[in-house]
């Protein structure tokens, strides 16, 4: 790899822009190194964003994403998205899940240092969803809406009085022995040694209840044996052993649930020691499952207060400084249908917890919309600059496009703030000429339905991977020039369509997924196997030109 450093004025051939280095990658004191500008076969071209004639398209936008991580640590990924790109994003990274904890304790520790730079460098910043179905505060939600501690009363259960029974042997429900004796001037159950014998039995068990089991025991000689209750291993205080000293009648006390599974009341003496054991009295109650669920109402009442104090504390640290936001990220189900045959939105399974399940679906994004809001304006933002978009994927499904407008115009007929529509896009490239004319003509529609919504239309995950002709993905270890050229070119062609069918006043922008190779060829740079420098490859040509509109 033949690298090129410079010093001085970099004169580009394609008209009069004129870079240096020190503009190009140094940005308030932090540099990228090695510099991934300056290096062959594209050394001679400028930052990327410089090519769009912002006069020409005055709202369009180019993004990137990078992580929390990498935007704060100031380095090579930092400086090439700074330099390069209009904006960056965060991904799920300052989404709720990242940073409010079990308990609602909130950590912007990370989030404040990267407002506190971009602030310092006048960086934009797309904002993550406010809220969504993935990656949440989950077990926030969750312990809050758990059921209530109510008090409840001990009750009372079954008792065995062994004194009361005659002498002779004795088989538990499980066909296990052993037999009634007279010991120390009563009956009692004697526990031969190597004798396992369920002392209680025959009642039915709550697994949420908590019960005491209370007997009394006696042994010749110090003894050690194990306790099951209904189907569960109770520890005991000695080596997970329970103990009773020789001599005098020991009050043991156990306290466990049963088993997830049981569906019998009993417990059980295990002995395997050498000394028997007798057992007298013995006595099961328990308290009943002390919560319940929350009602409807007080549900609701949780799940706002969970949306208020999560936006409420983003807003105050963001002091106005993101002002573009997801509103919602991904809320259709396309495996679900209504009445009318638009897609419903996703509701939860199971036991987890969706905002639009405790909101309503036709309250829901109204309801965000509001609480956000009023949030952002509490601290210092400017309700003129603020914009919420939906995000979603697979909008080239005309259905899935069609069904989500059916939810975004009942929603801001209920007063919801949605500016535009966030498309995420999973795009390929194919060697089959059918298939790749297919994906073409495909786009191109995809992008006449964005616009004839009439709203802002952003793309996002904008990052293309390689197939080849049998449908097998290329990677960026095996693939070619050539065959990254074509993809570049496709690149190309996405960037201009947009540019083309999107008017202008609907112009929000294109942001990239990633802007280096991962395991696929997506990146504007490759990563060199041996040195990890970052090196241009034909798509960032490719953006150059599509940009500058060639």
């Amino acid at each position: 790899m033949n690298k090129i450093f410079r010093n001085g004025l970099l004169m580009l051939a394609a008209g009069a822009l004129v870079v240096s280095c020190a503009d190009y990658n140094d940005l308030g004191g932090f540099k990228a190194d090695p510099d991934p500008s300056f290096v062959e076969p594209y050394k001679n071209l400028a930052p990327v964003k410089s090519y769009l004639n912002s006069e020409k398209y005055p709202n369009m936008s180019l993004g990137t994403m990078i992580k929390v991580a990498d935007f704060n640590k100031q380095e090579r990924p930092h400086a090439a998205a700074m330099t390069n790109f209009h904006s960056v994003a965060f991904g799920t990274d300052l989404m709720s899940g990242k940073i409010v904890n079990e308990k609602g304790i909130m950590n912007f520790l990370d989030m404040m240092d990267l407002l506190k730079h971009a602030e310092e460098i006048n960086a934009n910043i797309y904002g993550s969803p406010i809220v969504a179905n993935a990656n949440q505060a989950d077990a926030w939600l969750k312990y809050l809406t758990s059921p209530i501690e109510i008090p409840v009363d001990y009750v009372e259960g079954k008792s065995v009085n062994f004194n009361e029974m005659e002498t002779g042997a004795y088989t538990d429900g499980e066909g296990k022995t052993a037999s009634i004796v007279n010991y120390d001037n009563q009956n009692a159950l004697k526990i031969n040694s190597n004798t396992s014998v369920r002392i209680i039995e025959g009642f039915d068990v709550d697994p949420l209840a908590k019960y005491t089991i209370t007997f009394y025991a006696k042994a010749d000689k110090d003894a050690t044996f194990n306790v099951v209750f209904s189907g569960k291993k109770v520890d005991g205080t000695v080596d997970g052993k329970w103990q009773i000293k020789k001599g005098n009648w020991n009050k043991v006390v156990v306290e466990s649930q049963s088993a997830e599974d049981a569906t019998e009341g009993y417990l059980r003496i295990e002995n395997t020691r050498t000394t028997h054991v007798y057992i007298q009295k013995v006595q099961v109650g328990y308290y009943p499952d002390n919560h319940r669920p929350q009602t409807d109402v007080e549900k609701s009442d949780t799940i706002k207060y969970a949306l208020n104090t999560w936006c409420d504390a983003f807003m105050k640290y963001n002091e106005g400084r993101i002002k573009v936001f997801d509103l919602i990220d991904e809320p259709i189900d396309s495996k679900a249908t209504l009445g009318n045959g638009m897609y419903d939105l996703k509701h939860a399974a199971e036991d987890n917890i969706f905002w639009q399940d405790i909101l309503g679906s036709e309250n829901y994004a109204p309801a965000v919309s509001k609480v956000a809001s009023e949030a952002y304006e509490k601290y210092q933002g400017d309700p003129t600059q603020l914009k919420f978009f939906i995000s979603e994927k697979d909008l080239d499904d005309s259905k899935k496009l069609e069904s989500l407008m059916y939810w975004i115009n009942i929603w801001t007929a209920k007063g919801a703030k949605i500016d535009g529509i966030n498309a995420k896009l999973n795009l390929s490239y194919s060697e089959d000429a059918d298939i790749q004319a297919a994906n073409e003509a495909t786009v191109v529609t995809f992008l006449e339905n964005l616009a004839a919504t009439g709203k802002l239309i952003r793309l996002s995950n904008f990052d293309i991977k390689y197939v080849d002709a049998e449908g097998a993905s290329v990677t960026a270890a095996t693939i070619t020039d050539a065959q990254r050229q074509k993809l570049a070119d496709y690149y190309a062609f996405v960037i201009k369509s947009y540019m083309n069918k999107i008017p202008n006043a609907q112009q929000a922008g294109i942001c990239k997924g990633n802007m280096a190779d991962t395991a696929d060829p997506v990146g504007l740079w490759s990563i060199d196997s041996e040195s990890k420098d970052w090196v241009r490859t034909a798509t960032y040509k490719a953006f150059c030109d599509a940009l500058s509109g060639e």
